[in-house]
């Protein structure tokens, strides 16, 4: 039985023994498979992050170095605990990385909570992990991270412009008003101006083609 088990497990398969009135009776070997477009997930995000994923898993060494090459991932964590997951999450905080975990397990939890930003698969994913996520895939659809990335980024670049034009008009009718005289109605058609002006800003990523162009990005 115990070679079977540890044939199984060389093969890239989670070996399950079955039990029959306390005796083993066999060995089931499992295989997980990697989701569709997995492979060019990885290597959308890599491109896009300019770091190398990691696989943190409950598997053992053969299942998870099988499920890594064939989605492209080198950096193999296998045989985890919660709470090596999470050890291993702070470990990758404590030098300086900011992490994005994606998970749906139950044993994905505690280092969803663990991680920077954390990511939930929605149609699968245990109740744990979707209440701890920070975001959730609905729709499971993995090829969707990239473009969430890309589009988070741009999100954070028009925030940072909508604060430069508040600040910019606020600080020249202060100025002026200090300096010179600044009539009441311009003052006021100044400030709503400038907050028409982030407003109209802002919503230009509720337009179809800000996620084009997050797609685009990936």
């Amino acid at each position: 039985m115990h070679a079977l088990v540890d044939t199984s497990q060389a093969a890239g398969r989670t070996a399950v023994v079955v039990i029959v009135d306390d005796a083993p009776a066999g060995v089931l070997a499992l295989a997980d498979r990697v989701r569709p477009h997995a492979a060019a997930t990885v290597t959308a995000l890599t491109t896009l992050t300019g770091t190398t994923l990691a696989l943190l898993t409950g598997d053992n060494p053969g299942a998870a170095g099988r499920l890594a090459a064939e989605a492209g991932i080198a950096d193999v964590h296998a045989a985890l605990l919660p709470a090596d997951k999470v050890d291993r999450v702070r470990a990758l905080q404590r030098d300086g990385r900011r992490v994005l975990l994606v998970g749906d397990g139950v044993n994905d939890a505690p280092a969803l909570a663990a991680a920077d930003t954390d990511v939930a698969m929605g149609r699968h994913g245990s109740d744990l992990a979707l209440q701890t996520a920070d975001a959730v895939l609905v729709r499971d659809d993995l090829t969707t991270l990239p473009a969430v990335i890309a589009l988070s980024r741009r999100a954070r670049r028009l925030v940072t412009t909508n604060l430069v034009i508040a600040g910019t008009f606020i600080t020249v009718l202060v100025a002026w008003d200090l300096i010179g005289h600044l009539p009441l109605p311009l003052g006021v058609a100044g400030h709503e101006g400038s907050t028409v002006v982030v407003g109209l800003n802002g919503l230009r990523l509720l337009q179809s083609r800000a996620w084009r162009r997050a797609l685009a990005a990936r």
